[in-house]
């Protein structure tokens, strides 16, 4: 994909804070301000689900940006319902460096590819704990920007 910038979303399954307004907000600064052109997204939960239509929305002001898929291993069900892998995204991807990875570290290991490629990442980490946290742990060990979408419930 060349020099272009690529910004990545990691987070919780459940998300129980309105966090679109911000999340569109982000987004749309960095296209704007970062030049980000591609958003890699896990695909899992309801984080990434919010921030993969986020995307979207923005693509109708912003029609040269892509959104990416990022799986961690090759299941069927790309083949089964390929339709609708190309409706939502502009792209599905295997890291190649993923291949032959055990399927139980698959995950971990996709989620450190992301923060690898990732020139900014976008997050809602509410606890220490899961992959969405570790995910954003080692970015931060790799020094990339993070901003995370969390805020303490006083703060809502």
């Amino acid at each position: 994909m060349g020099n272009e910038k690529i910004c990545c979303g990691f987070g919780h399954r459940e998300i129980h804070q309105n966090i679109e307004a911000r999340l569109a907000k982000e987004i749309e600064s960095a296209i704007v301000d970062q030049g980000v052109t591609i958003f890699y997204t896990g695909g899992q939960g309801r984080f990434d689900a919010l921030f993969a239509s986020a995307v979207r929305t923005a693509k109708q002001k912003h029609s040269h940006i892509k959104l990416v898929l990022v799986k961690p291993y090759f299941s069927n069900e790309l083949n089964t319902n390929k339709a609708y892998y190309e409706a939502l995204f502009d792209n599905v991807i295997i890291p190649q460096e993923l291949l032959g990875v055990h399927y139980k570290s698959a995950i971990t290991q996709r989620n450190r590819f992301m923060a690898e490629q990732a020139d900014l990442i976008i997050c809602f980490v509410a606890h220490e704990h899961g992959g969405a946290c570790a995910a954003v742990q080692y970015a931060k060990t790799i020094n990339k920007p993070v901003i995370n979408l969390w805020k303490e419930p006083s703060q809502n």
